[in-house]
């Protein structure tokens, strides 16, 4: 392949690119894919001989780009799954030409990943010492790094080398989070070894936040059982609402107890930045570690998680390991990223990063969130004076729970057949391809959640989500 054959190919996939963004608003926010298509994608055959990239681009822009999962559009409000910002798309390119190993050297990107980890911490406000953090795939695996080093201390301070010698024999180590804590923090205590039945499930108030009374409590039960606890895992913005837990009590109570504080900011931790919710983050910069997700509220394309922590030793205490094949006396103290994690090889995320916060400024950035947080608060308003519809829970960063609940003149709803119609709207909803909405259980009750994360929706945009429900609820009724 000649420069000038890569050139060309490389115009094609910007026009392909750009041609699928600008697209997006137009058309359906999801569709299920017709059986055609799918086989096309599920049975190709693999190749024996290669293919001009003329024709792969024409084959991507004929199965794959028409039948996108709709995060880019509007109108997605499922999960918590944002548009690419256009600055980390184009950023993407030019860090898979590069295609380091960000592990460790004397490279652009091992510095670079530096400098946005040090600008993430410095837009929550979270405390940054040199080496205090690395970039991930997401979340689920930053809270595996955090909570990796949580366990090493609290082994160490009961007298055990975890990675010389394991936890068999040990005391249970216990963990406190509540029933809106994100599933991976279930699925890390797992791996961890710590087991899923050593994870406290603390009641929470009636704003869904844990109660710092209740976390009291069980960890006394613990301490009197002879157990061993250990954590405690706060969320920055639940999944199931958005509820932001009060980290200043449970960061008291963390300190008296000598318990490792760790915060879930996957979806939620940027809401810092808005003025109007601010308050609400109270304390957060006392978490002994922060998980949080800049692909989520800030676009950068997936994948791109980020492991923030107060201590760097506590990191590579857990993780360091440098055979001589991998040494490199050059690295200065605080040595290879690979020391502060699981991953070995690892990708350039940090130019999409930079690319993106760079490009939007800490005041873009924020006041995308705020309008996304103002958005949702309005959304709130409609479903409040909307007598077909129940609002479930308070709006406290940018997700809405709510719920259809069709007027019936007869008498009293019957919460079974609420139930049962909550489950079914949300995917009645995207088949319409209008509106894209998930669901959930709250309380015991099926909800309907809609996440804004996409500074381009409108008010508009909330009055078709609101229409698509209930009329999606009369197709099911009638």
């Amino acid at each position: 392949m000649t420069s000038d054959d890569f050139r060309a190919a490389a115009h094609t996939a910007a026009d392909l690119a750009a041609d699928h963004l600008a697209g997006l608003a137009a058309g359906p926010v999801w569709q299920p894919m017709d059986d055609a298509a799918r086989r096309t994608l599920l049975d190709a055959p693999l190749p024996a001989a290669g293919r001009p990239l003329d024709e792969l681009l024409a084959a991507v822009g004929r199965d794959v780009l028409p039948y996108p999962m709709g995060n880019g559009h509007p109108r997605f409000f499922g999960w918590v799954n944002s548009a690419p910002a256009p600055a980390g798309v184009l950023a993407t390119l030019a860090a898979a030409a590069m295609n380091p190993s960000s592990a460790g050297g004397d490279h652009a990107d091992v510095h670079l990943e530096r400098a946005v980890v040090r600008w993430i911490a410095e837009l929550v406000g979270f405390p940054h010492p040199p080496g205090g953090g690395l970039l991930t795939s997401g979340t689920s695996m930053a809270t595996i790094v955090c909570l990796a080093a949580a366990r090493n201390r609290a082994a160490r301070a009961a007298g055990w080398d975890v990675r010389e010698d394991g936890l068999a024999g040990m005391p249970p180590l216990v963990g406190y989070v509540t029933g809106e804590t994100h599933s991976c923090v279930r699925k890390a205590a797992e791996l961890l070894g710590l087991g899923s039945k050593h994870l406290r499930a603390v009641a929470t108030g009636p704003d869904g936040r844990l109660d710092p009374a209740e976390l009291r409590a069980a960890i006394a039960r613990d301490r009197a059982a002879g157990l061993l606890p250990f954590l405690v895992v706060a969320s920055a913005g639940t999944v199931g609402t958005g509820a932001v837990d009060a980290f200043d009590p449970i960061a008291d109570l963390c300190a008296e107890e000598r318990l490792w504080l760790h915060v879930d900011g996957a979806y939620g931790a940027f809401g810092v930045l808005d003025p109007e919710i601010a308050h609400r983050y109270a304390g957060l910069a006392r978490a002994d570690s922060l998980a949080l997700d800049p692909h989520k509220w800030l676009g950068v394309p997936v994948d791109c998680g980020c492991a923030l922590v107060r201590d760097p030793a506590e990191l590579r205490a857990a993780f360091s390991l440098v055979p001589s094949y991998l040494r490199d006396e050059a690295a200065g103290e605080l040595g290879w990223f690979s020391e502060y994690g699981t991953e070995q090889t690892r990708p350039f995320r940090a130019l999409k990063v930079w690319a993106t916060i760079a490009h939007r400024g800490r005041e873009g950035l924020a006041a995308d969130i705020a309008r996304t947080t103002a958005l949702a608060r309005r959304l709130g308003e409609l479903v409040t004076a909307d007598p077909e519809l129940e609002l479930l829970a308070e709006v406290q960063t940018s997700i809405v729970a709510f719920r259809l609940r069709p007027a019936d003149p007869t008498g009293p709803a019957d919460e079974a057949a609420l139930d049962a119609l909550n489950r079914e709207l949300p995917a009645a909803v995207q088949r319409r391809g209008r509106a894209f909405l998930t669901g959930a259980r709250l309380d015991g009750r099926e909800i309907l959640r809609a996440c804004l994360l996409n500074p381009a929706t409108t008010e508009e945009d909330l009055a078709v989500l609101l229409a698509e429900v209930k009329a999606a609820g009369r197709e099911h009724s009638g």
